[in-house]
């Protein structure tokens, strides 16, 4: 037995171009003949398999009409009995509070309070710090436990590779430069074929998609240590020390860096090297600019893992005092002024008041850096057994998150893109 079902001319055109096979749910299937100058109407044999479908029924054997029957006639099952959870013993007996609102309502089960989190993290947000030598191997940094100073040939590539499995496609560049390339004026700095020269040149190779980060200051290059060059009275020289910042940010950009970071914080740098990258058709380029980096003391890991520690002195005459809010805006305004695509602040968990304020006072993207001293205590707190590691670290970089940072730049990146 089988019946026949009619279709309209549009239906039709989309049947003939279109063999029966791609239509399973009617089973075979025959067109019929055109009656007339116009094509009317199109049948489909069903098969009587498909014509006479089962009734559905429910788990106790009856029908949905039979379900239904006594749903009009007010039979019901009945229903499960409402058991209320018992408080311990020793409960005062109170009248409920009389309150409109209970914030609590909407956290009280796992499916509510994802439903209504506020901030999310993922590895898109995260930008991993590399440290890199000119040796084969990878050396230990013995501040920072799980970090190394990577062979730029072989063990970066594969730190690079092993992140990109797990989502993380951001990187930012930090030389160990050997003693005998340092001098006052930092040249090496700009060497084309130096070791960030040669390393991005690396990484873009095998590894097109991916976003490069670079350093632009002098304190790796430099012999005194500073990121900046120092007169003979000690005072770090702004436009001077401008002036090799441009050639270093040209430098990095030839070899096809995507995004170079003044990190030194002379005044203007920014806007200097803004035009030297147009000057020399890098226009594409951008640069995340360190607006609000302070003279913390939470750095001293990561001058471990450079050997770049001051030979004298201290930052303090161009790093921002900790105990400054206000002057962070003046850094934002000139930054975006002069042509900043990203503002940073350093460090990132002490100062979430700091990353906050940028991201209310501006509508660029605000970066973040969870720099060396934050990393380290937070490992050597999990060692101990003081802290759950895994939970503090993901707790830390959702409130750097949550104070408004768009990017995080972290040693965790690999282990926590593993935990989203």
């Amino acid at each position: 037995m089988a019946s026949t079902v009619s279709f309209s001319p549009a239906n039709v055109q989309m049947l003939q171009g279109r063999s029966c096979h791609g239509h399973a749910a009617f089973g075979s299937c025959s067109a019929v003949p055109r009656t007339g100058p116009r094509m009317r109407s199109v049948a489909v044999r069903v098969s009587s398999e498909q014509e006479a479908a089962p009734a559905v029924r429910a788990p106790s054997g009856r029908s949905i009409e039979e379900c239904e029957a006594d749903a009009v006639a007010g039979r019901f099952p009945a229903p499960p009995p409402l058991v209320r959870p018992k408080a311990p013993e020793g409960t005062p007996q109170i009248r409920p509070l009389d309150l409109t609102k209970r914030p609590r309502r909407n956290r009280r089960s796992p499916a509510l309070r994802a439903a209504f989190q506020e901030t999310t993290i993922s590895p898109a947000n995260l930008v991993l710090p590399l440290f890199i030598h000119e040796g084969e191997d990878d050396a230990p940094i013995g501040a920072m436990p799980g970090c190394y100073r990577l062979g730029w040939r072989h063990g970066l590539l594969d730190e690079v590779y092993k992140s990109r499995d797990v989502g993380v496609n951001s990187f930012v560049l930090f030389p160990k430069v050997p003693d005998a390339l340092k001098s006052q004026s930092g040249d090496e700095a700009y060497n084309d074929n130096g070791l960030v020269p040669r390393t991005i040149r690396l990484l873009k190779d095998k590894f097109p998609d991916i976003v490069v980060y670079t350093d632009v200051a002098l304190d790796p290059y430099s012999s005194d240590g500073h990121d900046g060059i120092v007169r003979e009275d000690g005072v770090i020289m702004n436009d001077e020390t401008v002036y090799q910042l441009c050639k270093q940010a040209v430098s990095q950009a030839r070899a096809g860096a995507d995004v170079v970071s003044p990190s030194d914080m002379m005044d203007g740098r920014v806007g200097a090297i803004r035009a030297a990258l147009d000057a020399e058709g890098f226009h594409d380029v951008s640069i995340m600019s360190y607006t609000a980096k302070y003279a913390s003391s939470f750095y001293g890991p990561f001058r471990e893992a450079l050997d770049s520690n001051p030979r004298f002195g201290d930052k303090k005459t161009y790093q921002m005092n900790p105990a400054n809010y206000r002057e962070a805006l003046l850094e934002t305004a000139a930054d975006e002024a002069e042509g900043a695509d990203i503002l940073l602040v350093k460090p990132g968990l002490p100062y979430l008041d700091i990353i906050r304020l940028l991201r209310d006072n501006s509508a660029l993207p605000i970066a973040a850096y969870q720099v060396s001293g934050e990393y380290s205590m937070i490992k050597a707190g999990g060692a101990l057994n003081m802290i759950d590691e895994e939970k503090v670290m993901m707790e830390s970089l959702m409130c750097l998150r949550r104070a408004g940072a768009d990017i995080i730049l972290t040693y965790f990146a690999r282990q926590a893109a593993t935990c989203f």
